[in-house]
């Protein structure tokens, strides 16, 4: 018969020395994963706020119309570059509003509209935009047209709803388009640089023809008025000219002096005078 053994006491456990606790894990270490995922959802609401408000944000916006004071702040053209004989039209100064180049797409509020001068785009399709008879329902930004304002160029603006929405005004604008003359100044082709012809609502007529910082408001359409415009202000405002200066026209014929103005003092041998003052026009051109 086997005699029963004693149990033996279990081993106690054997205490873990100081400073070999188990790590803990970090606070990154534990919600590393969740983390990743919140930091990608917070990027993909930005970026999806961004591109709404792109979306929903206007192209460019006006802080008010431009009202012309009663007289003309720019006086109007009588003659052309080449002195010939302009209608009477009555163009106004627009306050210059800068000219600072932003990035295509950027927002733009202007301090008048139509907007004269301004910040505007610059690169391709961009501006200078493409001469063209813009039809009601094709985009054409002043950011980009300011551009051609900029180099001397003319835009002829129409507002919806009006005239030059119509079949008939749109006939009339690309009527004009097809006879534009070539640049008085710089002599450009026509429709090299301008006209940009373009609905525009932000204004308080039915047309506008402007220059850089010069605006000419209209009640109806004035083929004669805008062809008078354009001789009188195209590539002659713009702050980015792209040719020489032309050179002085002598003005108009001296106007005889008074009576007893004393003449020329004659020479010791009692002929006439041969100095240079003696030969010279009674006044230097102006």
């Amino acid at each position: 018969m086997t005699t029963p053994q004693p149990r033996q006491a279990p081993r106690a456990a054997r205490r873990p020395r100081r400073g070999t606790l188990p790590r803990q894990a970090s606070f990154l270490e534990r919600n590393r994963l969740r983390l990743l995922w919140g930091g990608g959802v917070v990027v993909l609401a930005v970026l999806a706020g961004t591109v709404y408000l792109n979306l929903t944000s206007p192209a460019y916006a006006c802080e008010s119309l431009f009202e012309p004071t009663p007289g003309p702040g720019a006086a109007a053209g009588t003659a052309s570059p080449d002195g010939s004989p302009l209608p009477s039209i009555a163009a106004f100064v627009e306050a210059d509003m800068g000219r600072t180049h932003v990035p295509t797409g950027s927002s733009v509020t202007f301090l008048f509209c139509p907007p004269a001068s301004g910040r505007h785009y610059i690169g391709t399709n961009a501006g200078p935009i493409r001469t063209a008879v813009y039809g009601p329902n094709e985009e054409a930004l002043p950011q980009g047209w300011i551009h051609n304002l900029e180099h001397g160029g003319i835009v002829i603006l129409y507002r919806c709803p009006g005239d030059g929405c119509t079949d008939a005004g749109q006939t009339e604008l690309k009527a004009i388009f097809q006879d534009w003359p070539e640049s008085p100044i710089c002599k450009w082709p026509p429709r090299q640089l301008s006209p940009i012809v373009a609905r525009f609502d932000e204004m308080a007529w039915p047309y506008a023809v402007l220059a850089w910082n010069i605006v000419m408001p209209l009640e109806s359409f004035d083929r004669d008025a805008i062809l008078a415009f354009h001789a009188r202000y195209a590539d002659q405002t713009n702050p980015e000219p792209l040719c020489a200066a032309p050179t002085p026209t002598p003005g108009p014929t001296p106007t005889p002096g008074p009576t007893g103005t004393p003449e020329p003092t004659a020479s010791p041998s009692g002929g006439a005078s041969e100095s240079p003052a003696a030969e010279s026009p009674g006044a230097s051109p102006s």
